[in-house]
């Protein structure tokens, strides 16, 4: 079928077609899905914060030898209870500290090799969603915290050996 220049521009030129409003309004329920899943739940949000500040120290220190993510998560951590950070994205960090946090995950923590996987892919993919929340002091905090933690190089004997217990040797074993 042939059709004139004009006839094409003013089928092409109209926005009332049908294929035009179905195009729109698949973007408009795109959009309002992508909104709702970037909603804030209130009380989540705060079970979460709880849960990290109560947890995340403990969990940091049986697993530095053990995770190559120390650093981006104590970075995590330390925008998520920045003040100066967006709720949305603090809601982001909390969610993904607290599955690394959490015992019972997609793939066990005590798997080895492959233990904490799960926990890495989460963080880095709410780090890359939040990535504009995290300043260069959240990250120089956590280089600093790391440099003052660590005393040196981990050796693969002491990673296979596990977490090291402290205890104040002045205090009885009981």
């Amino acid at each position: 079928m042939d059709s004139s220049p004009g006839q094409q521009s003013k089928r092409t030129a109209g926005s009332d077609g049908p294929s035009d409003a179905a195009a729109e309004a698949a973007g408009a329920a795109g959009t309002a899905a992508a909104a709702a899943a970037l909603r804030v739940d209130p009380l989540k949000a705060e079970r979460d914060r709880r849960l990290v500040l109560s947890r995340f120290w403990t969990k940091l220190r049986d697993t530095l030898a053990r995770v190559p993510f120390v650093e981006p998560a104590l970075a995590a951590f330390y925008a998520a209870t920045d003040p100066a950070t967006p709720m949305k994205s603090k809601a982001v960090l909390l969610g993904a500290l607290a599955y690394f946090i959490t015992p019972v995950d997609a793939v066990p923590d005590f798997v080895a090799l492959l233990g904490y996987t799960d926990d890495a892919a989460v963080l880095m993919l709410a780090l890359r969603t939040v990535r504009g929340a995290l300043t260069p002091d959240h990250h120089a905090r956590a280089r600093a915290w790391l440099s003052a933690h660590r005393s040196g190089p981990t050796s693969a004997d002491e990673v296979a050996a596990g977490p090291v217990i402290d205890h104040d040797p002045a205090q009885p074993a009981r």
